[in-house]
């Protein structure tokens, strides 16, 4: 397969690698064409991803083959099978954790190794190496020398050390290899990465590779391990998706990344095409959500002070709380486009930063106390600094929720008032007044209470349209809207409240595609193109249906939506109507965690259509380990 071959590869051909730093993506040929280094939001060292010339490491059969692949039992350590004419092997993949990490810690002691061994299960099999670090996102063609025990690269501000067997050839800026493996035997590689201030890295053999592959393995275990609760539908989809959560998860901080990848398209070909390697305030606060209810609160606690050591200082000041942060904290995020770069498919321009960081969108206090609402029970005692904090972006819901902003969707208009900020204020208000004991905050209810009464009647009396037949993006608006779903999501309104059935059949029947998957929304946004329906929109959907008690309905939107999914249980953001593959930022955090609650939902749907009754309260992800399949039917890999 050639380079431009490689380029046109579906999104949803890749599968993912993370040591809760950075992350990985590696085909299913077995070639690694995204990574970055030392963060989610560093310089790719490899980016074939979006561009021919980006960079990769690939380990293939020489000729023709064809490929199963799952993640080992519990973790997010890769197996991909090769079936070649003569022989199989088994490609294992993974990126080291610290030695050791188990538990809460995994990922506090990442080294910064991705990890490859392929091995010879069955007859004979020859097999092809390439390696060609491009760092930079491809600025770099490093240069490679023959050093004891692998190829060192040097160029730029990092080193790169590639540990692996003899045979491994130079030429120029890339290294490759012919070997030939029988029955039982195995090839070991290591790629170590490094500041170029630090001493030159040392070679791992064989034996160190293999013992640090099953040090990772258990370690991810051990973190699955820890909570093992739910029997619901879907168990081994849900189970999964708290896995690739907590691999989007940035350790050192508690930060959660959207996505680990930048500029797939939301159209292809099309300019819609953004850096979702940051921590969006609403993203990963749904993420926690969906993650650490009545489980982690050492992970809870760690993200929260995280976003109080960010933002805080910005509520104190006045200013709007600040949508998305770096994965350290960073504030700027400044936008720029990476010319050099051909893109996905030739969607163009890449982009690296997200100019949405100085947006306005007012739902983020919505989300931020809905999250502190339902972990209350495991923040335990707040520090001064975090009841400041929360308290300080409930007071800005309560004083700006009438203002316009950009909604939800980081619409590149002109500010308007949208319906779902104006929800999202008064979640925050709502919780906040639940919170205020542990707040230190219950002078402050009244005016909470208050404001929570104000926004309502304004939803009320300005949200719905009569000629719509339902809620409304926008106050004044016709247009629909997939994030009104979420007025019963958030317990606005009951599930079976007549505008809410309405809203929620009008989104069946008049935002969706020919699939059934929902769009966010239809109307103008500023910005050229089209873009695919989303996924997380279609989980709300199946979410509010259940919620309606209408279980059939939500069952089968539940299964269009998993329908997406990949052999390897990946979703990315989207769905392109016309080829119905998925496109957008991969894998999508937003995505997984629809499909987490709406699942959910669905079982205490069905535990009440059974006249048990519903569970006190909805358990994490992290409660609901040990998933062993990956795929729609639940059957494991598939070829």
């Amino acid at each position: 397969m050639s380079d431009t071959e490689m380029n046109s590869l579906p999104i949803g051909d890749y599968a993912l690698l993370s040591d809760c730093r950075s992350a990985a993506l590696v085909s299913r040929a077995g070639s690694v064409d995204w990574l970055c280094w030392p963060r989610f939001d560093s310089p790719a060292v490899f980016a074939r991803l979006l561009d021919p010339d980006g960079g990769h490491f690939a380990i293939r059969p020489a000729g023709d083959f064809q490929t199963s692949r799952a993640y080992v039992d519990q973790t997010m350590i890769l197996e991909t099978t090769f079936r070649a004419q003569d022989g199989t092997a088994v490609l294992t993949d993974a990126m080291a954790v610290g030695r050791d990490d188990r538990g809460h810690h995994l990922g506090a002691g990442s080294p910064g190794v991705l990890l490859r061994s392929l091995k010879c299960t069955a007859g004979e099999i020859d097999v092809d190496v390439s390696y060609a670090p491009r760092p930079e996102y491809g600025l770099i063609y490093p240069i490679l020398e023959a050093v004891a025990g692998g190829i060192a690269a040097r160029g730029g501000a990092s080193r790169l050390l590639l540990s692996g067997p003899d045979g491994l050839q130079v030429a120029g800026d890339t290294a490759t290899a012919q070997l030939h493996l029988t029955a039982g035997q195995s090839v070991s590689f290591a790629l170590q990465y490094g500041p170029m201030s630090e001493p030159p890295l040392a070679a791992w053999d064989a034996g160190q590779i293999a013992d640090r592959l099953q040090d990772t393995i258990a370690a991810w275990r051990s973190w699955s391990a820890l909570h093992q609760a739910y029997q619901g539908p879907w168990r081994d989809l849900v189970l999964h998706s708290g896995r690739v959560l907590q691999a989007l998860t940035f350790a050192p901080t508690g930060a959660i990344v959207a996505a680990p990848t930048t500029s797939l398209p939301e159209a292809i070909g099309g300019a819609r095409n953004w850096d979702y390697r940051y921590t969006w305030v609403r993203d990963a606060s749904l993420t926690m959500e969906a993650l650490w209810v009545a489980a982690c609160p050492d992970e809870a606690a760690k993200f929260f002070a995280f976003l109080a050591d960010a933002a805080a200082s910005q509520l104190r000041r006045g200013k709007d709380l600040q949508i998305m942060f770096g994965v350290g904290g960073e504030h700027d995020l400044s936008e720029r486009a990476l010319p050099h770069l051909a893109g996905w498919r030739a969607s163009r321009p890449v982009r690296v930063g997200n100019g949405a960081w100085t947006q306005r969108q007012l739902d983020v206090y919505g989300e931020l106390l809905l999250a502190a609402q339902r972990l209350a029970d495991q923040l335990g005692e707040l520090d001064p600094v975090t009841q400041q904090f929360l308290a300080a972006a409930a007071d800005t819901a309560a004083s700006r929720w009438q203002e316009k902003d950009q909604g939800i969707w980081e619409i590149r208009g002109e500010p308007r008032d949208f319906l779902y900020s104006k929800l999202m204020c008064w979640v925050a208000l709502d919780r906040a007044i639940a919170l205020a004991p542990q707040l230190g905050a219950a002078d402050r209810t009244p005016r909470w209470a208050a404001a929570r009464d104000e926004i309502r009647a304004a939803i009320d009396s300005r949200g719905w349209n009569d000629k719509a037949g339902a809620f409304t993006q926008a106050f004044g608006s016709e247009d629909l809207d997939a994030s009104n779903l979420m007025l019963a999501i958030t317990g606005f309104l009951p599930g079976d409240d007549p505008r809410m059935k309405a809203t929620v059949d009008a989104t069946a029947a008049r935002l969706t595609d020919e699939r059934g998957l929902v769009y966010r929304y239809l109307a103008h946004d500023g910005l050229a193109g089209q873009e695919g329906t989303f996924l997380l929109c279609t989980f709300w959907l199946a979410h509010a249906q259940a919620l309606a008690g209408e279980l059939d309905q939500a069952t089968a939107t539940f299964e269009r939506a998993i329908a997406a999914i990949n052999d390897v249980g990946l979703l990315a953001e989207e769905v392109d109507p016309a080829s119905g593959e998925m496109i957008g930022n991969f894998p999508q955090a937003f995505s997984h965690i629809g499909l987490v609650n709406a699942a959910w939902a669905i079982s205490q749907a069905q535990q009440r259509a059974a006249g048990r009754g519903q569970l006190q309260a909805p358990p994490s992800v992290l409660q609901w380990r040990g998933s062993t399949s990956h795929d729609p039917s639940g059957s494991g890999s598939s070829a």
